[in-house]
């Protein structure tokens, strides 16, 4: 199911488990961060009240000593009334006890002002309420000092300074009692942080645990998804750049891998179509470049053998007339030998002028250089031909039809090109039935013109297609024919620039010749750009 999601909703699932790795990572890590920031944070802060804790324990031990002197000034029993007459050391004495009363007052603010700026951070050393609430105590008796200290002969009274040293002693063990607190949190935090620690480190291991597998389940997903399919398309590309071009890449996913791997298929098999249709195209120009040289060579072989043999011809074609005008009249007309001397005489007369068509027809192909052309109407040429081949006797009962959409003046040989439709006229019209049809179409197709000679007989075999424009070659149903009438088409046609071509879907199913005639003709176009 996952494999047919597109790439940017498995790049998004990636990134997420990305992001969760991050964040499980800086998670843990900022926790175990904040956690010792805070406890060394809560340890600074509460190390700051040992200093005023202890020094407010000294300065109470103080207090309790400049009272046991004051006693021991009292126990010398002197009376005195008033205190201008109060011994001098006494005096000394109960001044010396109110500035460490006031000292006392000064580091016991100073020890407020820590608890009041200790930050609470949840934590059993950081809970200070024991130490506030011994604070509390220290000030209410602190209060009880000051009321006692306030009348300046209770020094003089034994129940004042016994009442004042009972304040003073529950005072010093209120400040031994207040830095015992942090003493005793401190002594049990050890216990609380092996606790803690062992919780982190099981945390971390299943931490590390968790991002190890997300790790893993990306570099997976990413193989399955990316790495895998672009190593088969690389393989695949591979595999047709040697040129294989039956190979095709196969993706199980459906996303854009896929797509780009049906793209490539698809590429390779254009690719594979455009190939064969040029090894085909090749093949066909090949045929006709030999065909066209067959055709040369026959050529110069045909003018050869013609000239040759035309002479010969016509001295016998001469000396058969000769001699049948001089023998005609001591011939007897009813003496059967006679007879058969005269048709023998005419049979060399006909025969020799008969070699002598063929001979010309060789000519008549083997005949290069520059042919007259001028604008003609191929329409009203087409026309013509086609009414004097309907004055022929065999071909009455064929059916001809002509199809001009347009007039079509062109720069041609007229008597090449009435050579040229006259034999695929014919040619068609040998090889239909006599209630058969030849249909003949004349038209512009883009930038040439176009001639076909559509026929319902006999069709042509393939083997029949590759050959029939070749001299001597003739299939013709009547058996005549000499087989150059397709070759001397043909010749006129690449003349003209332009091409034949023939077309059968196989015996019994017709065939069609097609001409097309480039519209400019190309030596005339050549001498204009070159002028």
């Amino acid at each position: 199911m996952f494999s047919q999601w597109p790439i940017r909703v498995k790049f998004l699932i990636g990134l997420t488990l990305l992001l969760l790795l991050v964040l499980v990572l800086s998670g843990s890590g900022l926790y175990t961060t904040y956690a010792y920031r805070s406890l060394v944070k809560t340890l600074s802060w509460r190390a700051r009240e040992l200093p005023p804790a202890v020094q407010l324990g000294r300065q109470v031990s103080e207090l309790r000593i400049i009272l046991s002197e004051l006693r021991g000034l009292r126990s010398q029993r002197l009376s005195v009334p008033v205190q201008e007459e109060m011994p001098l050391r006494m005096w000394v004495a109960r001044n010396h006890f109110r500035a460490q009363l006031n000292e006392v007052e000064e580091t016991l603010s100073q020890y407020r002002g820590e608890l009041e700026t200790n930050v609470r951070d949840g934590s059993p050393i950081g809970d200070n309420q024991p130490e506030w609430a011994t604070l509390h105590k220290i000030e209410a008796t602190l209060r009880q000092v000051h009321e006692a200290d306030r009348d300046i002969h209770w020094m003089l009274d034994d129940s004042k300074v016994g009442r004042l040293d009972t304040e003073l002693e529950r005072l010093q063990a209120l400040s031994v009692e207040l830095p015992s607190h942090l003493h005793s949190k401190i002594g049990g935090f050890a216990h609380e942080v092996r606790a803690k620690y062992r919780t982190l480190i099981v945390g971390t291991w299943i931490v590390s645990l968790i991002a190890g597998l997300l790790f893993l389940l990306l570099l997976r997903l990413f193989y399955q998804w990316i790495f895998r399919p672009l190593r088969i398309l690389i393989s695949g590309s591979r595999m047709v750049a040697t040129g294989d071009f039956n190979y095709r890449i196969h993706l199980k996913t459906h996303d854009e891998m896929s797509e780009l791997a049906d793209a490539m298929n698809d590429m390779t098999e254009r690719f594979q179509l455009i190939r064969d249709d040029l090894d085909r195209q090749v093949e066909e120009r090949t045929r006709q470049v030999v065909r066209n040289e067959q055709l040369a060579s026959v050529g110069f072989l045909a003018a050869g053998v013609a000239h040759e043999i035309n002479n010969p011809l016509a001295s016998i074609a001469l000396c058969a007339e000769s001699l049948e005008s001089r023998v005609d009249e001591a011939l007897d007309v009813e003496n059967q030998d006679h007879i058969i001397i005269r048709d023998y005489l005419r049979m060399i007369q006909t025969e020799a002028f008969r070699c002598k068509e063929i001979t010309e027809k060789l000519l008549d192909f083997s005949r290069t250089g520059q042919v007259r052309r001028q604008i003609t109407d191929l329409g009203e040429l087409v026309l013509g031909v086609i009414e004097m081949v309907g004055h022929l006797g065999k071909y009455q009962k064929r059916k001809i039809e002509l199809d001009v959409t347009e007039p079509v003046l062109l720069s041609v040989n007229p008597q090449e090109m009435k050579q040229v439709v006259l034999n695929l006229l014919t040619n068609s019209l040998d090889s239909i039935e006599p209630d058969g049809l030849v249909r003949v179409s004349l038209g512009r197709r883009g930038g040439s013109v176009e001639l076909a000679v559509a026929d319902n007989g006999c069709g042509m075999t393939r083997d029949v297609l590759e050959h029939v424009f070749e001299p001597f070659f003739t299939r013709r149903r009547t058996g005549q024919g000499t087989g150059l009438g397709l070759s001397i088409t043909h010749r006129i046609v690449s003349d003209h620039g332009g091409e034949i071509q023939a077309f059968s879907a196989g015996p019994g199913q017709g065939a069609v010749f097609q001409v097309r005639l480039p519209l400019v003709e190309k030596e005339h176009e050549n001498h204009c750009q070159a002028a």
